[in-house]
């Protein structure tokens, strides 16, 4: 479950983690839209205040497959 340094903090650190939050999520959003990509599936983002729609082939891809940052 989890990895490294991240192991022995408590709950309450975690929370606190702001920093390794944020790149949980970014990690996650990455994966998210490989995945949305991969399977050929358009993606949803809002975009001056409303939602725009966003083909497969204009998905950033990823420089490397999600979990091999």
């Amino acid at each position: 479950m989890t990895q490294g340094s991240d192991a022995n903090l408590t709950p309450a650190e975690r929370v606190d983690d702001i920093p390794g939050m944020l790149r949980a999520l970014q990690r996650a959003v990455r994966e998210a839209l490989w995945r949305h990509k991969l399977a050929g599936n358009s993606v949803a983002v809002w975009q001056d205040g409303r939602v725009v729609w966003i083909s497969p082939a204009d998905i950033p891809a990823p420089d490397a497959a999600p979990g091999e940052d």
